[in-house]
């Protein structure tokens, strides 16, 4: 159950997380002397943060004197344990963590901080190319969901129920069999080795699918659930109260890197990404920007609203996984982002 590896990560007694970081660690005394360093806990390493890379590789972090590394948590839960152990400064996950943190009473919960996507990434992946797919195709079938207690599963559960169909786990009386028992980092090789009719997919992962012959992107959550806070930077309620200019400062990289994105191409947006993704080629990079451009998936400025925290605490009223709702004001702090949209042209 998420809230109760949540409710663990908020122990005092949590060990340090083992985490494999993303960025380059060689860096000069000189840079060590001018730069703040700030490790980012990502969730997974993924293209969907485009605006995070993007400000990464044109220096916009540099410029507000950070040097970020990113660790890859792999999971919210582990994210959210490396941001409330000390080992990242930065998480970088869905809202939803800070909301169980938060309702489990750690005085040191989690406060959200700048917005980056505001769609589920995901997509739903098909053995066959399905040029006329409808939600009703999965009436009778099996989808790999993913993770209990997680955005990614609870969307796809919110867009199923809003398409008229029940759900049900490895039962015969519900329209589809939406399975949580394969971990999300595993569900692409599963779905490959013949588990499931179906199963959910970020970019890259898609585009690798397709090309494999393994699987078929046929429709995009995100674009079908509406706008929802799907990921934001958040750090404990004490590294803010200390350190309020860093994560202004981190806020405006973040801004500046949404801006960018906002106006630039996608083979510009592929590049510039690329030092990151360098297991992927440009053409494929390039098509998966294109995916998540044609779906709006990137906020373009940092600005997290109750109205969207709310859309989301309603997706997961409708998961079951929402016994209260925590004040808007006391999970997200809204200071940064406005001063960043304010202040930079």
């Amino acid at each position: 159950m998420f809230k109760k590896v949540i409710a663990l990560a908020s122990s005092l007694a949590l060990s340090v997380v083992c985490l494999t970081g993303c960025s380059s660690t060689n860096t000069t005394d000189e840079e060590k002397k001018e730069l703040d360093k700030v490790t980012v806990a990502e969730v997974t390493h993924s293209v969907f943060y485009a605006p995070q890379y993007v400000a990464m590789t044109n220096g916009f972090f540099e410029d507000e004197g950070i040097k970020v590394d990113i660790i890859n948590a792999q999971g919210a839960d582990k994210t959210m344990a490396a941001l409330i152990s000390g080992e990242a400064q930065v998480g970088l996950m869905g809202p939803e963590a800070s909301i169980y943190v938060y309702n489990h009473d750690n005085k040191n919960y989690a406060v959200n901080f700048a917005q980056l996507t505001k769609r589920d990434g995901s997509f739903i992946i098909a053995r066959e190319k399905m040029d006329n797919f409808k939600y009703s195709d999965l009436k009778g079938k099996e989808i790999l969901g993913g993770r209990k207690g997680g955005v990614p599963l609870m969307t796809l559960e919110y867009v199923l129920k809003q398409n008229g169909l029940t759900i049900a786990e490895n039962s015969n009386t519900a329209d589809v069999n939406v399975r949580t028992d394969v971990a999300f980092a595993a569900m692409a090789g599963a779905f490959a080795s013949g588990e499931g009719d179906f199963t959910t997919a970020f970019e890259p992962t898609g585009t690798a699918m397709e090309k494999a012959g393994t699987g078929y992107i046929v429709a995009s959550v995100g674009k079908d659930s509406g706008e929802i806070p799907y990921t934001a930077y958040s750090t404990t309620k004490n590294y803010m109260n200390d350190n309020k200019d860093l994560i202004q400062r981190f806020t405006n990289a973040v801004y500046k890197g949404q801006q960018w994105c906002k106006t630039a191409s996608s083979e510009e947006i592929a590049k510039a990404m690329q030092p990151f993704f360098n297991d992927l080629s440009l053409d494929d990079l390039v098509s998966v920007v294109d995916r998540y451009k044609s779906i709006d998936a990137w906020s373009t400025d940092p600005l997290l609203k109750e109205e969207s925290l709310n859309s989301l605490m309603k997706v997961m009223k409708e998961a079951k996984e929402l016994d209260k709702e925590p004040p808007y004001k006391d999970i997200v702090n809204t200071e940064f982002a406005t001063n960043a949209i304010k202040n930079i042209k």
